[in-house]
């Protein structure tokens, strides 16, 4: 398995890292065989693991605690924090309250003293980032963690933290984890140049779309929705309806897609793959597997790269900078949905 540095942290990581949301009631809740995924990973010479406290309700971190007895020293183990952990409005957020308080209950499911990684999984407009960033300094200075990051963080919101982190005194994202995929390629205008001029490691997720380019949805299959599960197909729905114009568009492009690969002699989720560790930010690429078997056949492409008559033809297929279902996105911001954070109140109007 290569490795690379992880940003300018000096921390070797290999260029596959193992993402757990599956592993649990969210997708395998046979703990022992998770376990038995962890370890292969291991095995394989991935050394690089990302879960969330949020995945599973915190179940995925108790699985991975379980797997990484005996092995802890030997992994680059990074979590996260933001989303609800109750229905106690305090008890999510990126506010040094919960921070301070999610951390302990992270490294007790984790069953570790330190983690090598801690990103905050998403923005927070009710938290200012000067707050935020205060208290991860703190755990920082105090060696509970090594390094910090962002997730799902706009090309601004990098910027502002890092230009608070330099007026503050505070240690800065040294990481960001975006979606990135041949399907949602939007990083690539500006979250991606903006990490590589700040140093940053980059650890994109979702490589795959979700499932779109496994190669399994095909024209005239079905919409596959069925072999989801019930999680993706209740959770995020909007990845796979038909009637929206950018899910219509992936259909067409899978079957190109297919042809492209069978002709590099590559299963298209190797290409896929592949495609995202050739962009010169990206430090390593989350998979996501939910099973030794699914696990095992991304493994098999770790070695693959692409020539640039493929990488031109990808670009001729999705043009870069291009999401192509813009609904596709996991974090909206609320000048988006909430119309009266971008509208005048009605006695300004017309002043």
């Amino acid at each position: 398995m290569r490795r690379t540095s992880l940003g300018s942290t000096g921390i070797s990581v290999s260029r596959f890292c193992l993402g757990t949301m599956m592993l649990g009631s969210w997708g395998n809740a046979d703990h022992s065989d998770c376990v038995r995924l962890v370890h292969t990973a291991l095995d394989a010479g991935v050394n690089f693991i990302d879960t969330a406290d949020m995945y599973a309700g915190g179940e995925t971190e108790e699985i991975v605690g379980k797997a990484l007895k005996g092995r802890r020293d030997d992994v680059v183990l990074a979590t996260k924090v933001h989303f609800p952990m109750g229905d106690d409005p305090n008890h999510g957020g990126n506010s040094r309250r919960w921070i301070r308080r999610e951390v302990e209950n992270s490294l007790r499911r984790l069953g570790t003293d330190y983690l090598d990684l801690y990103q905050i999984h998403r923005p927070d407009p009710s938290t200012d980032i000067d707050e935020t960033l205060s208290v991860l300094s703190d755990l920082v200075r105090e060696g509970k963690v090594m390094a910090i990051g962002s997730s799902d963080f706009s090309a601004e919101q990098i910027v502002e933290a890092r230009w608070t982190a330099e007026r503050r005194g505070h240690v800065p994202f040294h990481t960001e984890q975006p979606p990135y995929s041949l399907f949602m390629r939007g990083v690539e205008r500006s979250v991606l140049p903006t990490a590589q001029r700040y140093g940053m490691g980059v650890m994109t997720w979702s490589p795959l779309a979700s499932g779109w380019l496994t190669g399994r949805f095909r024209k005239g299959r079905g919409d596959g929705i069925g072999e989801l599960g019930s999680f993706r197909s209740d959770m995020i729905p909007y990845k796979f309806d038909q009637s929206l114009p950018g899910n219509a568009r992936k259909l067409a492009i899978v079957e190109e897609l297919v042809e492209l690969a069978a002709e590099c002699g590559l299963p298209v989720s190797h290409l896929a793959v592949a495609f995202v560790l050739t962009h010169p930010a990206v430090s390593s690429v989350i998979i996501g597997p939910r099973t030794v078997e699914q696990l095992t056949d991304l493994l098999a492409g770790a070695e693959v790269t692409l020539d640039d008559a493929v990488l031109d033809r990808l670009d001729a297929l999705v043009a870069p900078g291009t999401d192509l279902n813009p609904s596709d996105a996991d974090y909206t911001p609320p000048h988006f949905a909430d119309a009266s954070l971008r509208r005048l109140p009605p006695q300004r109007r017309g002043a």
